[in-house]
């Protein structure tokens, strides 16, 4: 069977976090600069081959002043460590339209086994002949085990963040167009 290759079309794709925030709500933020790659035999993405990767300094949470604090010493050191990771090492069929997707995520220099779900969402053609895949991928981290761990104590006892980030990403790739050997 050919192999297809299918890269993210970042207009209609976000990859996206939330983390917990003075324990009573949310922030979201997401990294606007990122590029997902997947082999698949034919159109079959229950044996895909996924790589991920991110530019850290394009992390947004819709507050530039969070964003700076973010791209720092205290959080992901972007100067440093400019990108994060994914490679994917194994994915189980759930059912027909969802997987559990398992791969190493690099952030900051270290690399650690993750477990996404993803939910395929359809597979479609465009009005301009191309064909699409849509993906939503969720899953949770420990901010800690990627040596992430600036926090502040509240007066009331708790914390300013939590530690568990949660994944949350729509994903559009689109099938790339194949060479033929002549």
């Amino acid at each position: 069977m050919a192999h297809a290759k299918w890269l993210s079309d970042l207009t209609h794709s976000e990859l996206g976090f939330k983390i917990r925030h003075l324990m009573i709500s949310n922030v979201t933020g997401s990294f606007r600069n990122f590029q997902v790659e997947v082999d698949t035999r034919g159109d079959d993405f229950s044996s895909a081959q996924i790589k991920l990767t991110a530019r850290m300094d394009s992390v947004s949470t819709h507050n530039e002043q969070r964003d700076a604090h973010l791209r720092n010493a205290d959080f992901f050191e972007v100067e440093k460590y400019p990108e994060l990771e994914f490679v994917s090492t194994g994915i189980t069929r759930k059912d027909v339209d969802t997987f559990d997707l398992r791969g190493n995520l690099t952030l900051k220099g270290i690399t650690r086994p993750v477990q996404l779900r993803v939910e395929h969402n359809g597979t479609t053609k465009d009005p301009w002949g191309n064909e699409r895949a849509g993906f939503f991928v969720t899953g949770k981290i420990e901010r800690s085990q990627w040596g992430i761990n600036f926090n502040s104590v509240l007066e009331t006892g708790g914390i300013a963040l939590g530690e568990e980030v949660k994944i949350q990403s729509e994903l559009e790739l689109v099938k790339q167009a194949v060479a033929v050997p002549a």
